[in-house]
């Protein structure tokens, strides 16, 4: 068992998307270790709720951002709040999304290049101004949540987690021996409403394969502890993730191909 202690994981922790699922999980259980919590998300309302919930449960303090992470305006509110050095944050998640069911075909690409901001750029400008004033301070925690999905082909969805995994992998690598750790969170399904918002359906995943949000985060802060560069949650995802990464391509696309035609199935 880590000593508490001893952990990276302290002072003031800032979550993106921190009103729902991932987020809420990572928001609970990070002011169950004493972190005081700065949440984001688009809606003030909710904001406002699940500040008061947590700062009433917890007795940590809990001040909020509302921001549009899609939007430049959004990003920088947040990133700012990220580099202020008299008030330090001490851990960014970097949670905020959505899962996309749209066609990459489709004429209107509305809904890819909003995804594209929210889940690629603004995990690129809060990962490198975190990072910066991080770095500065010689200390720091940033967990950026990829996906299982950026290891098979399966859409617009997979191809941004894809580019989440490996730019995690890769901030982890030029923040190593600073004082900063980065650690690249890689869940498969996690029962939220996440998958409800995108209109994708689920009936067709088995229950095995499912996880619980709130143990997801407590094994990937366990592995922030640990130091690990990334927390694959559950022995029968890290297997799947072991087989996607060293099956042939062919033979990926094949599952991949499988797993689209069912999608609209719920």
């Amino acid at each position: 068992m880590v000593d508490i202690q001893t952990s990276p994981i302290g002072g003031i922790a800032l979550v993106t998307g921190g009103t729902s699922g991932i987020g809420l999980s990572f928001a609970r259980a990070l002011a169950g270790r004493g972190c005081d919590l700065i949440l984001v998300a688009r809606n003030a309302e909710r904001l406002s709720v699940t500040a008061q919930e947590l700062h009433r449960d917890y007795g940590v303090a809990v001040d909020t951002i509302t921001a549009d992470l899609a939007t430049e305006a959004g990003m920088e509110a947040v990133a700012e709040r990220l580099e202020d050095d008299e008030n330090p944050v001490q851990v960014l998640i970097s949670n905020a999304g959505h899962g996309i069911h749209t066609p990459l075909t489709t004429a209107e690409i509305g809904e890819h290049t909003s995804a594209v901001e929210l889940m690629v750029n603004s995990v690129l400008v809060l990962g490198g101004r975190a990072g910066r004033a991080m770095r500065r301070r010689a200390s720091g925690v940033i967990v950026n949540v990829g996906s299982v999905a950026g290891l098979i082909p399966l859409g617009g969805y997979s191809a941004i987690k894809a580019w989440v995994n490996t730019y995690s992998e890769a901030l982890a690598l030029e923040l190593a021996g600073t004082g900063v750790q980065v650690t690249t969170l890689v869940p498969g399904w996690v029962r939220t409403e996440f998958h409800d918002r995108a209109g994708i359906g689920t009936g067709s995943i088995p229950n095995a394969l499912w996880l619980d949000s709130t143990r997801l985060v407590n094994d990937c802060l366990a592995d922030v502890d640990k130091g690990k560069v990334e927390s694959i949650p559950s022995k029968r995802f890290w297997l799947i993730c072991f087989f996607l990464r060293r099956l042939p391509r062919p033979l990926v696309r094949a599952v991949a191909g499988k797993l689209m035609s069912k999608r609209g199935r719920g």
